[in-house]
């Protein structure tokens, strides 16, 4: 099955009609706004990738992680889940799983941006050099990371984005864009930064393993006394169980490289020495 064909066929099964008849796209007012702006900034950075791609071809595999982490997003923001996530403290937890540990590190490996520069130019530019210079640091993006992400889980501000659809794109964003900083600053990590993007990983398994953990072991509903304790239950054990398993994954793959960029220069060093 070629990358092409595998999109296609995801975007038909966004577009057929049981999906759509659960679809904020199918909504009317500030929901069918907020979801009509979503779907056009996901359209227009998929647009971009597209064009470059015919400019400066990319790897197939490279090819197949953008695409699938543009499927998975717009899935996750025009499909059933959204809606489900309404009245679902776990398919809301799935929803944001996916904007923090599933569709970032895709777009990441990808390494979309000689794409997007390419197509984009000057436009965008400006904007990728910004934030490749906050990415340098991982450590500040796990904080930042980290901070947007307990935020949206106060009940407050969780309530507040389930009912405002505005609030609820603006934390999408936040999560995406947050955790695209954060997973391009540990996956990209040069050779000195592997141990500050394997300290980076660590610190947001252990924060995210409490959230989880204090979600799994509630004995009240945190979101409103109509919510299901079972069900947030559920939402701790997909934080703190599935989700863990992108950063544990990551942690092994960041430390085998590492590893072998150590050995390698030990190696040249012998080598060196006894010459």
């Amino acid at each position: 099955m070629t990358t092409r064909t595998l999109v296609i066929g995801l975007m038909l099964g966004m577009l057929s009609p049981a999906a759509l008849a659960h679809s904020p796209l199918n909504s009317d007012g500030a929901d069918l706004i907020s979801a009509l702006i979503s779907v056009g900034m996901l359209s227009t950075f998929w647009l971009l990738f597209l064009v470059g791609q015919l400019r400066r071809p990319t790897r197939w595999w490279q090819s197949l992680c953008f695409h699938l982490g543009s499927a998975i997003c717009l899935f996750a923001i025009a499909g059933p889940l959204d809606e489900w996530a309404e009245t679902s403290a776990s398919a809301h937890m799935t929803q944001h799983m996916l904007f923090m540990v599933v569709i970032p590190p895709l777009w990441v490996l990808a390494q979309p941006l000689a794409q997007i520069i390419s197509s984009g130019g000057r436009l965008v530019l400006p904007v990728y050099r910004g934030l490749l210079r906050l990415a340098a640091w991982p450590m500040a993006m796990a904080w930042v990371h980290g901070l947007i992400l307990w935020f949206w889980h106060t009940p407050y501000f969780y309530v507040l984005a389930l009912d405002n659809p505005w609030w609820h794109a603006v934390e999408h964003l936040m999560f995406i864009l947050s955790a695209g900083l954060f997973w391009w600053s540990v996956l990209q990590s040069r050779h000195s930064g592997g141990p500050w993007a394997l300290l980076a990983l660590l610190f947001t398994l252990m924060h995210t393993g409490v959230l989880g953990a204090i979600l799994t072991f509630a004995q009240a509903p945190f979101y409103g006394d109509a919510r299901d304790l079972q069900d947030q239950q559920l939402a701790g054990l997909i934080m703190w169980v599935i989700g863990g398993l992108p950063y544990i994954a990551a942690s092994a793959w960041i430390g085998l490289r590492w590893y072998r960029q150590l050995n390698r220069e030990m190696q040249l060093n012998a080598t060196e020495n006894r010459t």
